[in-house]
């Protein structure tokens, strides 16, 4: 593809062809000098933005606004004189009279070309500098009157001759230096003769300011001007023969990728020169922050080896940055600063109860801490787990805890983490190596004493890349963690101020060393009574806020919250009932805002219109006088619940079967219960023939629901007896234990969520082992209001309280 031809056109009027340009100095054919009879009256006025134009200069000039091609026109189409003067401020796009300097230069106008966007390109000659003294019109171009100004002659000519030496010295070897100036150029400074014409030649092709260019041409004494000539010559000379230096130092190992470093070097040794070094500044920075810090000796020696191995460094290697930030992350630890604990013990526990309904354990446990703290003065931090579902406020309570000691609050999570380095850091050895997430923790809170929420610890994982689980033993053992090391930092810090509360969902996937070093607190689940009580308490105002509702604006009675708790959610935390709350909220600010309601009252019989279909069904307690029927409590992760267990007899050879899904442990339950049926068959009032002429099935309802545990052993065994004698079990009777082949009745677990389900059912009379009385005894009395506990020994007395 060929370029696209693009036409210039050339403004011949009244310019002579041949004659000759030079880029840089016009021809010597005549004086510098003008008679003041041969300068008109008025001449066009030529603002330039950029540059400063010198006597017997000859430049290119674009030309793009529109006062000033009229002004060039004007120039043309008379004499081809024009006054040329420089703008003050380069901003100001159309300048007047008063934007330009005084001092000017009168040119020729030599060529003009026509671009084709319109503008021009005018070639000047700079004849002689002018003084501006009025401007007699501004529009449609400026023009005025103007004076000639002459050169005075030095007063001490030696002088003047030495300087003028050294400046074309000076000149020559600039011209050696810099690749920007072509070698013709020293043919041009040896065929200048006057000094004026040198000084302006150089002048016009220094580096410096506008301002500074303006000052050489405003100068009328040639020994001035020659002195200052030389001074900005020689600051420009040294510039390129350090910046030669630099290329010569390392040309022979700088590659296209390394530019940026070359730059780098360049500009270090010119601030060197200069006597400038940032880096200094910034070491003088951390050398004052270290005189602050209140550091263990160790830390304070390692830092000073370290900062003076830094000033060794230089500043454009990589190690330097990796130096630097160790440096910065030493001074940015928390060592010694120690928050205050709050030892208000009576407002702490206020301040727990307010924002988490029950817990009482943990809550217990913390101010059994504080109250330690508070008369000793110092304690290892105790290191507690948070066992128990989803829900159940475990990270939630550890923020709390912080807000009540007075303490911050750092949160890390180790769900997936595989990389022990993510524990103990990197070795800063390593390309991007870091602190351990322990350390940036640390740094991040500021503070030796945070309370650190370790969550999910029980999915830590393991890969190639280490055991984060090995490396979180020495964080959390209290006799290690007062020396804790950091593989970045290759410093012990003390880790035993600080207070770990790890949360875990599963006991058994944390490994048995780590489970040893802590201290665990069960979080079983909340109660279908605490969870209306975190509700009204609350979820309830949260979402209120949260949906931008007022209290009068949304009313949900209690019988609401209750239905909600039985029918919509099925869990031990309160995550479900929290979204089911929020659904209530959206139903209401959307009645307020499109239907115009004042008050939106949400009843119990509204919810299938806002919230669906109830998604969960519990089976309800039906009394009856059939045999072979008895009730079970069990333990599910979702709180308590009423178990049937059925027995049937038809004909056959004494066979055992068992449906409804069962686990192992419920299997195993139901053989033993059948073998102490048939050792003692007598006591019970029943004959070894009657169990082996008939077929017994056991069946435990909703064959979909996997069940197994413990807890149905004497349940079994009451519906077999019940079963085999004809005698229905006592009505709103539930029991749970397991049994051996003796007939003891032995302790099972989940006693406070069996409790509160058969209270939900409507029981009133509970068989428990002897030994579960002590769990029993932990339970709130309102909780266990309106049933009867029976605790029992042996079979015999349960089938002797449970059989009518």
């Amino acid at each position: 593809m060929s370029r696209p031809k693009i036409k210039i056109e050339m403004d011949n009027r009244g310019f002579d062809d041949d004659q000759d340009l030079f880029p840089f100095i016009g021809t010597e054919e005549g004086d510098e000098e003008m008679d003041a009879a041969d300068l008109p009256e008025l001449l066009p006025l030529l603002a330039l933005k950029n540059s400063i134009l010198f006597p017997t200069i000859v430049i290119p000039i674009n030309i793009g606004r529109d006062r000033s091609i009229k002004a060039i026109n004007q120039a043309v189409d008379s004499n081809k004189w024009i006054a040329v003067f420089s703008q003050k401020d380069l901003e100001i796009e159309e300048p007047s009279g008063e934007d330009l300097y005084e001092v000017g230069t009168l040119a020729k106008i030599l060529k003009m070309l026509r671009m084709p966007d319109g503008s021009l390109t005018a070639v000047l000659r700079g004849q002689q500098r002018i003084l501006r003294k009025r401007i007699t019109r501004e529009e449609p171009y400026m023009e005025g009157e103007v004076e000639l100004l002459s050169y005075v002659s030095p007063q001490e000519p030696l002088t003047f001759k030495a300087t003028m030496d050294s400046v074309r010295d000076n000149a020559r070897r600039a011209v050696e230096l810099n690749p920007n100036i072509p070698s013709e150029a020293q043919v041009m400074l040896d065929n200048i003769e006057r000094p004026s014409h040198l000084l302006n030649f150089i002048a016009s092709n220094l580096n410096g300011e506008m301002s500074t260019k303006q000052e050489l041409l405003e100068t009328t004494d040639l020994g001035v001007k020659a002195g200052k000539v030389l001074t900005e010559l020689q600051s420009e000379l040294q510039i390129l023969e350090l910046r030669d230096q630099i290329e010569n130092r390392t040309r022979g190992d700088i590659e296209e990728q390394q530019r940026q470093y070359f730059l780098n070097q360049q500009m270090k040794a010119i601030q060197e020169e200069l006597g400038e070094n940032p880096n200094k500044e910034q070491i003088a920075l951390l050398e004052t922050r270290a005189v602050e810090k209140d550091w263990p000796e160790e830390v304070d020696k390692t830092f000073t080896r370290e900062i003076a191995r830094l000033k060794r460094m230089n500043p454009q290697v990589a190690e330097y940055s990796v130096q630097l930030s160790y440096l910065e992350m030493l001074l940015d630890l928390p060592w010694r600063d120690y928050t205050e604990d709050n030892f208000d013990l009576n407002a702490v526990a206020k301040k727990l109860d307010n924002d988490h309904y029950g817990l009482e354990k943990v809550k217990d446990r913390i101010l059994s801490h504080l109250a330690v703290l508070k008369l000793k003065g110092d304690m290892k931090a105790p290191i507690l787990l948070l066992l128990g579902p989803p829900g159940v406020g475990k990270t939630s309570l550890g923020k709390s805890v912080a807000e009540a000691l007075g303490r911050k609050y750092v949160r890390m999570s180790l769900g997936g983490l595989h990389d022990e380095s993510e524990i103990r850091g990197h070795r800063k050895t390593y390309i991007g190596a870091l602190p351990g997430r322990i350390v940036q923790s640390l740094k991040k809170v500021q503070s030796a004493n945070p309370v650190f929420i370790l969550d999910e610890i029980d999915k830590v994982g393991q890969s190639h890349r280490g055991d984060p689980s090995s490396a979180l033993l020495e964080v959390l053992d209290p006799e290690q963690n007062t020396t804790f090391h950091d593989n970045y930092l290759d410093l012990d810090i003390d880790l035993s101020k600080v207070m770990f509360i790890a949360t875990a969902n599963d006991y058994a996937t944390i490994q048995p060393p780590l489970r040893d070093r802590m201290e665990i607190i069960n979080l079983s689940g909340y109660s279908a009574e605490e969870k209306l009580e975190i509700a009204r308490r609350h979820l309830l105002p949260k979402q209120r806020e949260e949906h931008g509702l007022k209290a009068k604006q949304v009313k949900i009675p209690v019988t609401t919250l209750k239905a909600i708790i039985a029918g919509y959610t099925r869990e031990s935390g309160v995550r479900g009932l929290n979204r089911e709350i929020s659904g209530l909220m959206r139903y209401a600010a959307r009645q307020i805002a499109m239907e115009g309601a004042e008050q939106v009252t949400i009843k119990a019989e509204n919810l299938e219109e806002v919230l669906g279909p109830t998604k969960f069904e519990r089976e309800p307690y039906r009394a009856g006088k059939l045999a072979g029927i008895a009730v079970g409590l069990a333990w599910t992760q979702v709180g308590g619940e009423i178990l049937y267990v059925e027995a049937s007899l038809s004909p056959g050879k004494g066979n055992l079967t068992q449906t409804g899904n069962l686990g192992q442990v419920m299997k195993e339950s139901a053989i033993t219960a059948l073998s102490y049926l048939k050792a003692n068959a007598k006591k019970i009032g029943i004959t070894a023939d009657e169990i082996k002429e008939q077929d017994l099935h056991i069946h435990v309802p909703e064959g979909a629901t996997p069940k197994d545990g413990p807890s149905a052993g004497i349940t079994m065994l009451s519906a077999m007896a019940s079963v085999y004698t004809g005698r229905p079990v006592r009505q709103y009777l539930a029991m749970s234990g397991e049994i051996t082949l003796r007939g003891r009745v032995l302790p099972v677990g989940g006693i406070k969520e069996k409790l509160l389900a058969a209270k939900r059912a409507g029981m009133k009379h509970i068989l428990l082992s002897q030994m579960n009385e002590k769990n029993v005894r932990e339970i709130e009395e309102r909780y266990l209001k309106g049933i009867q506990i029976h605790y029992v020994e042996t079979m015999e007395e349960v089938l002797a309280f449970a059989l009518t």
